[in-house]
């Protein structure tokens, strides 16, 4: 049951942070300085956003060479730019830090306060496809109480790769059952699952706006369905 639970660790992309109101806020702050008219930066965020499955699986497929997340988001982030027609208001050094949006995502509001409360009495983390580097900045910044980072990089391979979950297993030294998956995305915890891992599913059924085709309810009878950390944390703690 849960309660063997000795480290739960958090899918990061939609899961814990808003990758597209976070993207959409910075490129809208960045356009007005820039004085940059006329874009949708919330379509901005969710085109940018799009080439992040496709990119990792020519990794995945072996048709690439191992290569991090933040290459992958700047390679995306040209195609984007010549696609909305602004790719010349950017010189490489402004595009270099335009990639770092990703590092300084916000967390969703009840991230915190939900991760705090499970600190106490587990080991927490992400398990992500996001580089170390990526996934440290964005805790930093927003003061995210990790007490590991589990990175792609580690493993070099993304989810849902079975190297991911297993080195993550491996890593902390504990049995399958006593590590829970979390993510808003009913294939990861699938996959985690499919590796003997408890699961716990948090709805974000508004991560992708309005390309939002799936995930908007647990697919599955997982561990624990909630609609936030701090949803998880009373779950746990009543079992």
């Amino acid at each position: 049951m849960a309660t063997s639970v000795k480290a739960i660790l958090f899918d990061t992309f939609g899961t814990i942070a808003d990758w597209r109101g976070s993207i959409a806020r910075m490129g809208a702050q960045l356009a007005q300085r820039k004085r940059i008219e006329g874009v949708d930066w919330d379509a901005f965020a969710r085109a940018w956003r799009a080439g992040y499955v496709p990119g990792m699986a020519r990794v995945r497929s072996g048709e690439r060479p191992w290569m991090a997340l933040d290459d992958i988001h700047r390679e995306r982030l040209d195609e984007i730019l010549e696609e909305f027609e602004i790719a010349d208001s950017f010189s490489d050094a402004e595009r270099a830090e335009m990639n770092l949006f990703w590092h300084r995502l916000d967390p969703w509001p009840d991230c915190l306060p939900g991760l705090i409360r499970l600190k106490p009495d587990h080991l927490i983390g992400p398990l992500s496809n996001g580089s170390l580097v990526l996934l440290s900045n964005m805790a930093k910044r927003a003061g995210i109480p990790w007490d590991f980072v589990f990175s792609s990089n580690l493993f070099k391979a993304y989810k849902p790769d079975p190297e991911v979950y297993l080195g993550a297993i491996t890593l902390l030294g504990l049995k399958p059952g006593e590590v829970m998956m979390t993510a808003a995305h009913n294939d990861d915890l699938a996959a985690a699952r499919g590796h003997g891992m408890r699961t716990a599913y948090i709805n974000r059924p508004y991560e992708y706006g309005i390309d939002q085709s799936a995930d908007f309810e647990a697919s599955e009878d997982w561990d624990i369905v909630t609609d936030s950390v701090t949803g998880l944390a009373d779950a746990l703690h009543k079992k």
